[in-house]
Parts: structure tokens; C-alpha cells; sequence
């Protein structure tokens, strides 16, 4: 039944994050113009936004699909997709941080062209990560990524880098 739960908060939690990382840029676009009492409250709202909202939801998003992981003991080539998807909302997670630190500064500016660049990129990698989880496709990877993404490789990596002191 533990499986299930997590299975429920992993789902809904990706979910809020999603939602909430595909939102920021349309904050973002609000910036040029305001000054004083409105750009601060659209700071703060942002800023709330990202730390109390999508923040906290990348979070469970992480810890539930960890224990899920270590539950399940999925290693799929197609699990090993959407992982790398992941890293790349992660990735956009960080980046939505450091924009909101830019752009809210008294000179800061929140160019167009970045809107038509950031709301893609994250549909897209929410996309490939539903397509993926939903349609389970059969991956092939290259001779290579097969042997680094076995079970157990990075054991093997760190024990020859290690010369055995891990094991």
C-alpha cells in the first residue's frame, strides 16, 4: 500500500511542479514597465510563488520518485529516459531561481525572446517525461550508455577509481 501513496504524492507533485514552472515565465513577462510598489509586489508575489510553491512540489516530485526507485528497482532504458528528463527540469528549476534573482533588480529585464525560449523548453521536457512515463517505449541506447546505465556500473566505476578503498 506504501506504493501506491507514493505513487499518488509522486504524481501529484510532479503535477504542481509542472504547473508551477510553466507559470513562471508568463510572471516573468509582467516585469517590464513596473516600478516601485508594483514591480515590488510582483517580486515578492514571484518570488513566494517559487519558494513556497514550486520549490516544495520539486522536492516530494524528488524524494517520492527516489523512494519509488529503491522500491521498485526499475531499470528500464525508458525509466533512464525520463530520469535525464527530470535532470533537465531540474535544471530549468534552477535556472526559473536564478532568473527571478536578474530580473527583479531595479535595472533587471525580462526580454521577450527568453518567453518564447522558456515556455517550450519546459512544455517539452514535461512532455517527453508524460510521453515517456505513460508510453513506456522500448529505447535501444548505444553499446556504451547500455554498459555506464547497467545496474551496478557505477560500483564498478567507483571501485576502479577508488583502487577498491570503496567497495
Amino acid at each position: 500500500m506504501i506504493v501506491v501513496w507514493l505513487k499518488f504524492f509522486h504524481v501529484a507533485s510532479i503535477a504542481l511542479w509542472s504547473a508551477g514552472l510553466i507559470a513562471l515565465p508568463f510572471l516573468y513577462r509582467e516585469r517590464p514597465g513596473l516600478r516601485d510598489g508594483e514591480l515590488y509586489r510582483l517580486h515578492s508575489f514571484t518570488r513566494a510563488f517559487y519558494i513556497r510553491f514550486v520549490s516544495p512540489s520539486a522536492f516530494v516530485a524528488i524524494g517520492t520518485g527516489t523512494a519509488l526507485i529503491l522500491l521498485q528497482e526499475t531499470y528500464a532504458n525508458w525509466f533512464s529516459a525520463k530520469l535525464l528528463a527530470v535532470a533537465a527540469m531540474t535544471g530549468i528549476h534552477i535556472f526559473s531561481g536564478l532568473a527571478i534573482l536578474r530580473i527583479f533588480e531595479r535595472t533587471g529585464r525580462f526580454h521577450t525572446e527568453r518567453f518564447f525560449v522558456m515556455l517550450p523548453a519546459t512544455t517539452a521536457v514535461v512532455t517527453a517525461i508524460l510521453v515517456l512515463v505513460l508510453g513506456k517505449p522500448e529505447l535501444q541506447w548505444p553499446e556504451p550508455l547500455t554498459q555506464l546505465l547497467a545496474p551496478g556500473a557505477l560500483r564498478e566505476i567507483a571501485s576502479s577509481l577508488t583502487d577498491g578503498w570503496i567497495s
